[in-house]
């Protein structure tokens, strides 16, 4: 057996209830031996905690070392809605006050209570993952987005304090340049935009997902590893 393979069989999948507020949210919780961090994920415009392409992202995670949540922003009633309406996708406030909630939820989680958390945000997912960090200031080490809309997080751009790395497919010519337009707004030195070239929004083409898993693994893994700097970074800011 590989060591790649003895790692796969060291991790656990537990699915979970998630309490927030008066909701509860299904998600499933990833576990390798050890783990090093956290990483949520906040899922894009009417997908949800099966996404394979978040699902891949987790389980290259898993393998550096790091937990995973894949989570449902929605409840079944209101994914049901949001089918018919896609109006609930793209309210950002109510997407990152689940996320805020469920941040909060999990960290009480005796599997991975005390580990440093980050997000792994998609489309309109990245948005509601950057409002939630503004809103948690200190708490989130570390954010990165696939092909994400951070434009929609507005004003919360200015109060992130997090490191946040930002990917776009190279094919990908209006999202390219919001992002780009994100990123001169977040005020803060560990910020970073990566292009994937040829990969278009969803990054089906071959190889690109692949691409985008192990910058987002380098990220997490250089900033879950260093919580304390970040949240000292946060406390500098604030004052």
């Amino acid at each position: 057996m590989t060591a790649a393979q003895q790692m796969e069989q060291d991790n656990i999948e537990r699915e979970l209830s998630i309490n927030v507020g008066s909701m509860v949210l299904e998600g499933t919780l990833g576990l390798p031996r050890d783990p090093k961090g956290l990483v949520l994920f906040a899922h894009g415009s009417g997908s949800s905690r099966h996404s394979p392409r978040n699902r891949y992202v987790a389980g290259v995670l898993q393998s550096r070392g790091i937990a995973t949540l894949l989570f449902d922003l929605l409840t079944r009633e209101e994914e049901s809605v949001d089918q018919r309406t896609a109006e609930l996708r793209f309210n950002i406030g109510l997407l990152a006050e689940r996320l805020s909630g469920a941040t909060q939820s999990i960290m009480c989680n005796p599997d991975v209570k005390g580990l440093a958390v980050g997000y792994f945000g998609a489309s309109t997912g990245a948005s509601a993952a950057l409002v939630a960090a503004a809103e948690l200031p200190g708490v989130v080490a570390a954010i990165v987005s696939r092909g994400g809309r951070p434009d929609l997080a507005g004003e919360a751009l200015y109060s992130i304090r997090t490191p946040t790395l930002l990917i776009v497919g190279g094919d990908d010519k209006l999202v390219i340049e919001l992002n780009r337009q994100a990123l001169a707004k977040l005020c803060l030195p560990e910020k970073e935009l990566v292009i994937i070239p040829g990969a278009t929004h969803l990054f089906e083409e071959p190889g690109t997902l692949e691409e985008v898993a192990r910058v987002a693994a380098e990220w997490f893994t250089r900033y879950l590893a260093r919580p304390g700097l970040a949240r000292a970074q946060a406390s500098a800011h604030r004052g």
